[in-house]
């Protein structure tokens, strides 16, 4: 079965994405209780989540130029700032007991988790 994403070091990262967003949690629940626990789970959801639309919309293409990749890259990141707008409001509007700390932190680690994508190889 081939992968919806074909970049190593882009799976690799999502996976690491979620080992952080993991220890994030379970760090929120020990200082914080339930809802920072459930707050850092969000925030590195939202982080991860942006992340994948990221990595869909660039493995999805065939590009033949230069400007193809560009335009590739900028549609894929837009979509990911949307997104990240998108949850953040969702999140801090409906969750009335968010922990803005946890969830803030866990979006922060996961997104410091992401840059680590140049260290990986594709091979």
């Amino acid at each position: 079965m081939e992968h919806i994403i074909g970049s190593k070091p882009l799976r690799t990262v999502l996976r690491w994405q979620l080992y952080a967003t993991v220890i994030t949690v379970l760090i929120a629940w020990v200082c914080t209780g339930r809802h920072g626990a459930l707050s850092a789970l969000y925030g590195g959801l939202t982080s991860w989540a942006s992340g994948l639309v990221f990595a869909v919309a660039v493995s999805g293409n065939k590009v033949r130029t230069a400007g193809e990749t560009l335009r590739t890259l900028f549609r894929a990141e837009a979509g990911k700032v949307l997104l990240v707008v998108i949850l953040f409001w969702l999140v801090l509007t409906t969750y009335q007991d968010v922990v803005p700390m946890a969830f803030f932190a866990a979006f922060v680690v996961a997104v410091i988790v992401s840059q680590a994508a140049i260290v990986v190889r594709e091979s």
